[in-house]
């Protein structure tokens, strides 16, 4: 949830990832015109972490986060991008210069990101015990936004197998039946017998 509160991930619904994460959303404005806050529906989706595109940037240095909804599907190596991505900061080589405000990531088009390292060994706890180090983090993080891009993966394979299984059944009947049915057929010997 690290990306989430930075950056945005604007089209999962709350009936995707339930409703603890939502508990009271900005709405509005009512009949006073006013903004008022409500419980979370699972219709809503995640709220964005800045109020408008300014303030984004002005807590960013100037630079508009993007939104992560789909950035796996739209990155080249998808989840290992954003692994690399999120662990491969580190001091730059010898004669490359980094500007002001930016961090060298040999993994970032151009090496220098806005993006400060934002994963540290034992930043947080696991609840079951779990070392978190930054490479276990980065992992969860990578894990939740291809979840994020894709919410239904799981869903949409479990039904291509059931698919699979069901036509390869009806594949089997239907060349039996093919085989029995036109089996008359396609043994006989037609002849022409010329009148004598």
């Amino acid at each position: 949830m690290a990306a989430v509160a930075c950056r945005g991930v604007r089209t999962v619904l709350g009936k995707s990832a339930g409703t603890s994460i939502l508990t009271h959303i900005d709405d509005g404005p009512d009949d006073e015109g006013m903004m008022f806050k409500r419980p979370g529906k699972l219709s809503d989706y995640f709220p964005n972490p800045y109020p408008n595109d300014e303030a984004a940037r002005s807590a960013n240095n100037g630079a508009l986060p993007p939104d992560l909804s789909y950035i796996t599907s739209a990155r080249h190596g998808g989840e290992n991008y954003i692994f690399s991505l999120l662990t491969g900061y580190c001091d730059p080589p010898a004669g490359v210069s980094v500007r002001e405000g930016l961090y060298y990531n040999p993994y970032f088009v151009g090496g220098a990101i806005g993006m400060a390292q934002a994963l540290y060994n034992e930043v947080m706890e696991y609840s079951d015990g779990t070392p978190a180090t930054a490479s276990q983090m980065a992992k969860d993080v990578s894990v939740f936004l291809k979840w994020a891009a894709e919410p239904e993966h799981d869903d949409r394979k479990k039904m291509a197998l059931k698919a699979l299984m069901m036509f390869s059944m009806l594949f089997s009947i239907t060349y039996y039946i093919k085989r029995h049915k036109w089996a008359v057929l396609k043994s006989r010997k037609i002849a022409y017998k010329p009148p004598q």
